[in-house]
Protein backbone atom coordinates (compact mmCIF):
# COMPACT_ATOMS: atom_id res chain seq x y z
CA UNK A 1 0.00 0.00 0.00
CA UNK A 2 1.07 3.60 -0.96
CA UNK A 3 2.39 5.60 2.13
CA UNK A 4 -1.07 7.82 2.74
CA UNK A 5 0.67 10.96 2.95
CA UNK A 6 2.69 11.06 -0.52
CA UNK A 7 -0.74 9.65 -2.48
CA UNK A 8 -2.86 12.26 -0.71
CA UNK A 9 0.16 15.05 -2.14
CA UNK A 10 -0.07 13.02 -4.98
CA UNK A 11 -3.54 13.76 -5.91
CA UNK A 12 -4.03 17.18 -4.44
CA UNK A 13 -0.95 18.47 -7.10
CA UNK A 14 -3.06 16.78 -9.60
CA UNK A 15 -5.96 19.51 -8.90
CA UNK A 16 -3.37 21.94 -8.61
CA UNK A 17 -3.37 21.93 -4.84
CA UNK A 18 -0.83 21.92 -2.05
CA UNK A 19 -0.66 19.64 0.43
CA UNK A 20 -0.63 22.26 3.32
CA UNK A 21 0.08 21.49 7.24
CA UNK A 22 -3.54 21.11 7.81
CA UNK A 23 -4.94 19.19 5.24
CA UNK A 24 -1.85 16.56 6.47
CA UNK A 25 -3.19 16.79 10.34
CA UNK A 26 -6.68 15.84 8.75
CA UNK A 27 -5.74 13.03 7.02
CA UNK A 28 -3.74 12.01 9.73
CA UNK A 29 -6.36 12.09 12.19
CA UNK A 30 -9.14 10.12 9.85
CA UNK A 31 -6.58 7.59 9.33
CA UNK A 32 -6.48 6.95 12.31
CA UNK A 33 -10.11 6.96 13.58
CA UNK A 34 -12.42 3.69 13.95
CA UNK A 35 -15.61 5.30 12.71
CA UNK A 36 -16.43 8.51 10.11
CA UNK A 37 -15.90 11.38 11.97
CA UNK A 38 -18.02 14.81 11.85
CA UNK A 39 -16.03 18.33 11.09
CA UNK A 40 -16.49 18.65 14.99
CA UNK A 41 -14.95 15.51 15.78
CA UNK A 42 -12.08 16.27 13.43
CA UNK A 43 -11.33 19.68 15.02
CA UNK A 44 -11.53 17.89 18.47
CA UNK A 45 -8.86 15.55 17.84
CA UNK A 46 -6.70 17.98 15.70
CA UNK A 47 -7.38 21.65 17.72
CA UNK A 48 -4.68 23.59 15.68
CA UNK A 49 -6.72 23.04 12.63
CA UNK A 50 -9.00 26.52 12.50
CA UNK A 51 -12.88 25.30 11.82
CA UNK A 52 -13.24 27.38 8.39
CA UNK A 53 -9.80 26.11 7.36
CA UNK A 54 -11.24 22.08 8.34
CA UNK A 55 -14.36 23.34 6.08
CA UNK A 56 -12.16 24.20 3.06
CA UNK A 57 -9.62 21.34 3.62
CA UNK A 58 -12.36 18.82 3.65
CA UNK A 59 -13.60 20.10 0.41
CA UNK A 60 -10.77 20.05 -1.36
CA UNK A 61 -9.29 16.22 -0.17
CA UNK A 62 -12.78 15.11 -1.27
CA UNK A 63 -12.58 16.49 -4.42
CA UNK A 64 -8.86 14.41 -4.74
CA UNK A 65 -10.52 11.35 -3.86
CA UNK A 66 -8.23 11.47 -0.33
CA UNK A 67 -11.39 11.15 1.72
CA UNK A 68 -14.84 10.47 0.96
CA UNK A 69 -18.04 11.86 2.87
CA UNK A 70 -20.52 9.43 4.32
CA UNK A 71 -23.84 10.15 4.60
CA UNK A 72 -25.41 9.68 7.93
CA UNK A 73 -29.14 9.41 8.60
CA UNK A 74 -29.02 13.69 9.63
CA UNK A 75 -27.69 16.40 7.64
CA UNK A 76 -24.13 16.49 9.59
CA UNK A 77 -21.37 15.00 6.93
CA UNK A 78 -19.24 12.36 8.07
CA UNK A 79 -15.84 11.64 6.59
CA UNK A 80 -13.51 9.11 6.57
CA UNK A 81 -10.28 8.46 4.40
CA UNK A 82 -10.79 6.95 0.80
CA UNK A 83 -10.72 2.78 0.76
CA UNK A 84 -7.86 2.96 -1.39
CA UNK A 85 -6.26 4.85 0.77
CA UNK A 86 -6.52 3.11 3.90
CA UNK A 87 -6.81 -0.53 2.47
CA UNK A 88 -9.61 -1.51 4.58
CA UNK A 89 -13.14 -2.33 2.54
CA UNK A 90 -15.88 -1.83 4.37
CA UNK A 91 -19.85 -1.02 4.87
CA UNK A 92 -21.77 1.46 7.30
CA UNK A 93 -24.61 0.92 10.35
CA UNK A 94 -26.14 4.20 10.40
CA UNK A 95 -27.85 4.59 13.82
CA UNK A 96 -31.83 6.32 12.65
CA UNK A 97 -32.29 7.83 15.84
CA UNK A 98 -28.68 9.33 16.72
CA UNK A 99 -27.07 9.50 13.78
CA UNK A 100 -23.91 7.31 14.95
CA UNK A 101 -21.88 6.04 11.49
CA UNK A 102 -20.08 2.98 12.52
CA UNK A 103 -17.58 0.97 10.23
CA UNK A 104 -18.76 -2.93 10.00
CA UNK A 105 -16.56 -5.59 8.04
CA UNK A 106 -17.89 -7.32 5.30
CA UNK A 107 -17.85 -10.64 5.63
CA UNK A 108 -16.51 -13.03 2.72
CA UNK A 109 -20.01 -14.30 1.94
CA UNK A 110 -21.53 -10.95 2.11
CA UNK A 111 -18.91 -9.49 -0.38
CA UNK A 112 -19.72 -12.68 -2.86
CA UNK A 113 -23.67 -11.90 -2.67
CA UNK A 114 -23.19 -8.46 -3.57
CA UNK A 115 -20.90 -9.15 -6.63
CA UNK A 116 -23.68 -11.11 -7.87
CA UNK A 117 -26.01 -8.30 -7.17
CA UNK A 118 -24.24 -5.44 -8.65
CA UNK A 119 -23.17 -8.13 -11.89
CA UNK A 120 -27.18 -8.26 -12.26
CA UNK A 121 -28.00 -4.89 -11.77
CA UNK A 122 -25.35 -3.56 -14.21
CA UNK A 123 -26.68 -6.18 -17.13
CA UNK A 124 -30.22 -4.96 -16.00
CA UNK A 125 -29.05 -1.42 -16.82
CA UNK A 126 -26.45 -1.39 -18.95
CA UNK A 127 -24.02 0.12 -16.57
CA UNK A 128 -20.86 -0.64 -15.39
CA UNK A 129 -20.34 -1.15 -12.01
CA UNK A 130 -16.36 0.12 -10.15
CA UNK A 131 -17.54 -0.34 -6.57
CA UNK A 132 -20.39 -0.81 -3.92
CA UNK A 133 -20.90 0.66 -0.61
CA UNK A 134 -23.89 -0.55 1.75
CA UNK A 135 -25.14 1.99 4.93
CA UNK A 136 -27.30 -0.34 7.03
CA UNK A 137 -29.75 1.84 8.83
CA UNK A 138 -31.52 1.02 12.42
CA UNK A 139 -31.14 1.73 15.93
CA UNK A 140 -27.52 1.47 17.84
CA UNK A 141 -27.49 -0.52 20.73
CA UNK A 142 -27.61 2.96 22.74
CA UNK A 143 -31.26 4.16 21.19
CA UNK A 144 -32.51 0.58 21.47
Amino acid sequence: MPDIHDEAALRLAALDQRYTPNRREIVQVLAGAERPLTINEIVDVAPSVPVSSAYRSLTVLSDAQVIRRVAGNDDTGRFELAEDLSGEHHHHLICSNCGTVVDVAASPRLEKALAEAAKAAAEESDFEVHEHRIDLVGRCSNCQ
